[in-house]
C-alpha cells in the first residue's frame, strides 16, 4: 500500500482545513512555537495522531525538502460508499451484513477487525472520518492483506450512516456492556448492521440510542471488557452462525 507525505507547516494546515485524509502527523520533538500550536490544535479536533520524532526521522521522510518540523502521512487507499457496500451484497444475492466501527482509533485493532470481517463474509465496513484509525500500511499488514478485498466506507457522521442503513432496511445491533440482551439470545438474522465501539469508551451514547438493539457479551471473570477486535469477532461469528441455522 502506497504511503505519501506532505511537508511543511502551511501545506499540512491547508490539508487539515480541507478535511483531507491525513493518517498521521510527524512533528519535531520539542517544537511548539507559532503555527505548530495551530497544527496541534487542528489535529486534535480532527482526531489525527501526532507523533513526536527527531530531526533524522523527519529528514529521512522529507529528503531534501524543507519540512519545517512537520510531515503528514497520507495513504493511497480507495474508499467505498455505503451504496457500493449494499450493492455488493445484492450482487452476491445475500442479505447485507455491514460492520460499523464507532471510533476505533488503534490501527492494529482496525486491521484485526477487517481481517475477521473479510474471512467471515461481511460485505463492508464503515468508519468515521474523525477520531478513527484510517486504512494505512499497519492496517494492511495486521489484516494480512484482507483490506484489499474489503469494501471500507469512510463517512462524516456515523449516526447519519446508521439512519441511512435503517432507511434501507437494515436492523442495527450495537455491542454494549450494558445491553439488554445477551448476544446469543438475540435474533440476529436478516439484514444486519453491527456497531462496535472504541477501545476505551465503547459505543457513544448518541450511537447507542440510534441502535435498534444493544447486545452484551457476558463477562464472568475479573476483567470488565474485551479488546474491540475480540468483541467484534465473537459477534460477527454469532451472526454467521445464526444465518447458517436461520434461527
Amino acid at each position: 500500500m502506497k504511503e505519501n507525505y506532505i511537508y511543511g507547516r502551511n501545506p499540512v494546515i491547508e490539508v487539515l482545513k480541507s478535511g483531507g485524509d491525513i493518517d498521521k502527523i510527524y512533528m519535531l520533538k520539542g517544537a511548539d512555537e507559532g503555527s505548530i500550536k495551530k497544527i496541534l490544535s487542528m489535529a486534535k479536533d480532527a482526531g489525527v495522531v501526532v507523533t513526536r520524532v527527531d530531526e533524522r526521522k523527519l529528514s529521512d521522510m522529507a529528503g531534501n525538502v524543507n519540512h519545517q518540523g512537520v510531515v503528514a502521512m497520507v495513504t493511497d487507499f480507495e474508499y467505498s460508499t455505503i451504496d457500493e457496500i449494499l450493492d455488493y451484497a445484492k450482487e452476491k444475492e445475500e442479505e447485507p451484513f455491514v460492520l460499523i466501527l464507532d471510533s476505533i482509533e488503534d490501527t492494529h485493532n482496525l486491521g484485526a477487525i477487517i481481517r475477521t470481517a473479510e474471512a467471515s463474509g461481511v460485505h463492508g465496513v464503515i468508519i468515521p472520518k474523525r477520531r478513527s484509525a484510517m486504512v494505512n500500511d499497519t492496517v494492511y499488514k495486521t489484516s494480512a492483506g484482507a483490506v484489499e478485498h474489503m469494501k471500507v466506507a469512510r463517512v462524516t457522521n456515523i449516526a447519519r450512516a446508521i439512519e441511512e442503513l435503517q432507511e434501507k432496511g437494515l436492523w442495527i445491533y450495537g455491542a454494549d456492556m450494558d445491553g439488554k440482551e445477551v448476544y446469543y439470545d438475540a435474533n440476529m438474522t436478516g439484514n444486519i448492521g453491527l456497531v462496535i465501539g472504541g477501545e476505551d469508551k465503547g459505543i457513544s451514547p448518541l450511537i447507542g440510542k440510534k441502535c435498534d438493539v444493544l447486545v452484551k457479551i457476558p463477562m464472568v471473570g475479573k476483567v470488565s471488557s474485551l479488546n474491540a477486535s475480540v468483541s467484534a469477532a465473537i459477534l460477527i461469528y454469532e451472526i454467521i452462525r445464526q444465518r447458517n441455522k436461520k434461527i
